[in-house]
């Protein structure tokens, strides 16, 4: 039996499909970059990341944008012997009136890219879909009308737009074909056919825990649509002790087998809290079907734990990064960076990492992390710093956005004339530094954070072996979606960073980087 979910640590916004034995899966990524995160299974329970399609600036340009902004609820599909993906640009989004989003469409041959030019498709809202039906293409969004008041009340509907199938571009205006259940907030549609119907999947109810997706159908593609019997396919809201939380924002795709599967988000709180430091994951059911409607197959609303898929898991393994070897494709793939691309090289052996801007900054951080993909594990680093005074300095960072970050660092302390070791902690826009400078006599320092359900430590060592516990507990509760104000939706991501507010020349040499779960 496979284990939910199949996708740990941030994956929200699932956008999966079937070609040729392969399920691939796109996530939302939001002000990481690359932007989306495409990965791959046979059997649904082993994946492995594929590229980051949005990886130039013609593609996706995020400098300077707030957080939480970026690629939102990508849809990727397959027709015509191309891959296309879709996806929103946010701009801004946590006001109470605007949500600025650019909605474009990229087409590749192959999974792999090289992704075309985007083509523009419309702003009046966010999450887009494709749907190819027979000799036709639409376009699917939901709509934002920022002239209700209230947050719920601003989802007015998902709106459809054929689009012509070789420019791409709207040949009609949009339509509104669906405006949702009472639960509201309706928004991440996806169009599918079956038997003579065209089943619409939404998402509503806000991505929290009340969140759900919701199934209709309709013989005519522009309705009117009926509401599924149990309204949902999948919602936790009212299974406070169930094990995934949030189960919504799904799609679903069909194996060469017949079976059917159903891929949404989920959550996973801490113990005894409502805390998700990991993030929106993704996680998998079976579907049935029965009088022309889709089920989960345990024929609730509630997602499997475990389901039956094809395959076994291997186990996760401790990863290393070996930064002597130049074009290390793991690292690549597990690495991201924020907003658009880091200023590093591979010089003798190491990982040189360029001096940006500081941690709480929307604008050119030099920052190179992962995703936390467990509750319990260990992060390690070593690191050369190249400072000549406070303001340049380098090492291991621990952060869920700009208001909420721990950075373990080392600058050059011009009064003592030594490197130091410091930690800066930014919670919730609130900054302290917890302990005296502690002095580090050794040119390289080893970095390692630990991190065990609820805490986190952090620790240094001179010779990798003999590490000193920093004496300052991480609330990992504080690197969550419902810890962030505005909400957040991204997770916690460990890495390593470099800053420079004195004059940009300096920079920090890792030697290799080790994420180990311990679970």
């Amino acid at each position: 039996m496979i284990k939910n979910p199949v996708l740990t640590g941030f994956h929200a916004d699932p956008s999966m499909i079937f070609v040729d034995d392969t399920f691939y899966i796109a996530n939302s990524t939001f002000e990481w970059y690359p932007g989306v995160k495409i990965s791959k299974s046979k059997d649904l329970v082993n994946f492995t990341n594929v590229n980051y399609p949005l990886n130039r600036d013609g593609l996706l340009n995020m400098e300077g944008t707030p957080k939480g902004t970026g690629v939102w609820a990508p849809c990727l599909s397959y027709a015509n012997g191309l891959f296309y993906l879709v996806y929103s640009d946010l701009k801004e989004w946590a006001g109470d009136a605007f949500k600025d989003a650019s909605n474009y469409i990229t087409t590749s041959k192959s999974i792999d890219g090289p992704w075309s030019d985007p083509v523009y498709i419309n702003s009046s809202g966010f999450d887009p879909s494709l749907f190819h039906d027979d000799d036709k293409m639409y376009f699917l969004n939901m709509e934002w009308d920022y002239r209700n008041k209230k947050g719920s009340e601003q989802f007015t509907g998902i709106i459809l737009t054929e689009l012509d199938k070789d420019s791409l571009k709207p040949v009609s205006k949009p339509v509104k074909i669906f405006k949702g259940s009472k639960k509201g907030s309706v928004e991440g549609p996806h169009i599918y056919k079956k038997d003579g119907y065209y089943y619409l999947f939404t998402a509503e109810g806000g991505t929290e825990y009340e969140h759900a997706e919701t199934v209709a159908r309709s013989k005519n593609i522009y309705g009117p649509y009926e509401i599924h019997p149990n309204i949902y396919i999948s919602c936790a809201e009212d299974f406070k002790d169930a094990k995934l939380q949030k189960t919504g924002h799904g799609s679903i795709a069909q194996s060469q087998d017949g079976r059917w599967w159903y891929a949404c988000l989920c959550g996973r709180p801490l113990e005894g809290t409502k805390f998700c430091p990991l993030g929106r994951e993704t996680a998998i059911n079976e579907v049935i079907w029965e009088d022309g409607w889709p089920y989960l197959k345990n024929k609730t609303i509630l997602m499997d734990e475990y389901f039956e898929g094809y395959g076994e898991k291997i186990p996760d393994k401790e990863i290393f990064y070996d930064f002597s070897i130049y074009d290390d494709s793991r690292f690549k793939l597990d690495f991201q960076s924020l907003r658009s691309k880091a200023s590093y090289d591979f010089v003798s052996d190491k990982l040189r990492i360029y001096g940006g801007n500081s941690p709480s900054c929307n604008f050119k951080q030099n920052i190179l992390a992962r995703r936390q993909m467990h509750f319990k594990f260990e992060a390690e680093t070593l690191v050369k710093v190249y400072s000549e005074n406070f303001q340049q300095m380098a090492g291991l960072i621990y952060r869920y956005d700009e208001s909420t970050y721990y950075f373990l660092n080392i600058y050059h302390d011009e009064d003592l004339n030594k490197n130091v070791l410091s930690l800066m902690c930014m919670v919730g826009d609130k900054f302290h530094i917890p302990f005296d400078k502690i002095i580090v006599e050794s040119e390289e320092v080893f970095l390692k954070i630990s991190v065990i359900d609820k805490i986190g430590k952090f620790s240094y060592s001179s010779d990798g072996d003999d590490f000193i516990d920093i004496d300052y507990n991480i609330d990992t509760a504080t690197l969550s979606d419902e810890f962030a104000n505005p909400q957040g939706f991204t997770g916690a991501f460990i890495g390593m960073q470099c800053v420079d507010l004195f004059n940009k020349l300096s920079f920090a040499d890792f030697s290799y980087f080790k994420y180990s779960p311990r679970e």
